[in-house]
């Protein structure tokens, strides 16, 4: 772990404009359904990206929601198209639609955390350190178990793929990759080798949350992921040992925490 020398204020104005920098990277996820750019698929992804960030970052907090008519004139587009929007919002737990209240906002409590929309939305409210914890006991309870099982039955392409990602780290160290890419590369390529198919379905969760958790600690450390750490890692899974290969992984994200406190007690 560095040793801090800002002060606690420092400390925590350093960590604001780093997320909004790193937030900076997050870009919508590209969807081309429905042909040309016009088209009404590709429309419908529009308006439900843009509906679901005003839904999770609060602008209808206190505000009734919209009637169909209204969103379709407000957003220049037809009756189908806004009604496959709102749709695909009632399915990850954004509105609920029923008889004489029409369609309303869902309490945070009902929203589907584990949709990567919903969860680069949420990214994209007010900058939370809370958050960031939340994301790192999230990746302890499932990465270094993924770490163990890949240890136990990781395939020679996975174990390659992993390998990889961990060459693509050291590449980056000597400025010939990019650090976030190869670090989550590492990362989803330990998940893919466990084998198990609940673990994969954790793939864009996770790297989601690797976006901006990576970005945040090696911003805020000032120095790319530890290739020592995530060699262990490698070594460990590589070499069949389960026990090593979990604890090499809850150690590399039980920095990351420890990180966090110390930058959440300088904010208090």
């Amino acid at each position: 772990m560095p040793s801090f020398t800002l002060s606690p204020p420092a400390i925590a104005a350093r960590a604001e404009r780093t997320y909004h920098r790193a937030m900076g990277h997050l870009e919508p996820e590209r969807r081309v359904r429905g042909g040309a750019d016009g088209g009404a698929g590709n429309l419908t992804f529009r308006m439900l990206d843009s509906i679901g960030r005003e839904i999770v970052t609060g602008y209808y907090d206190g505000r009734r929601f919209p009637t169909e008519a209204e969103l379709a004139d407000e957003h220049k587009v037809s009756r189908s198209v806004t009604r496959e929007a709102v749709k695909m919002l009632t399915a990850k737990g954004l509105l609920t639609a029923r008889p004489r209240t029409g369609t309303t906002v869902q309490p945070a409590s009902s929203w589907n955390l584990f949709d990567a929309d919903v969860l680069r939305w949420l990214l994209e409210r007010k900058f939370s350190l809370d958050l960031l914890r939340q994301f790192s006991e999230l990746r302890i309870a499932i990465e270094p178990e993924a770490a163990a099982l890949g240890a136990r039955c990781g395939d020679r392409p996975a174990l390659a793929a992993i390998r990889a990602g961990y060459a693509r780290m050291e590449a980056a160290e000597a400025g010939r990759d990019d650090p976030l890419e190869a670090d989550l590369a590492f990362h989803i390529a330990v998940l893919d080798a466990s084998g198990n198919p609940f673990y994969r379905q954790f793939r864009d969760l996770i790297a989601t949350a690797l976006h901006t958790s990576i970005r945040f600690t090696n911003r805020f450390q000032g120095r790319t992921a530890s290739l020592p750490a995530h060699e262990a890692v490698l070594v460990a899974i590589e070499g069949g040992r389960r026990d090593e290969a979990r604890a090499a992984m809850a150690t590399i994200i039980r920095d990351v925490m420890a990180l966090i406190e110390e930058a959440e007690k300088a904010a208090a």
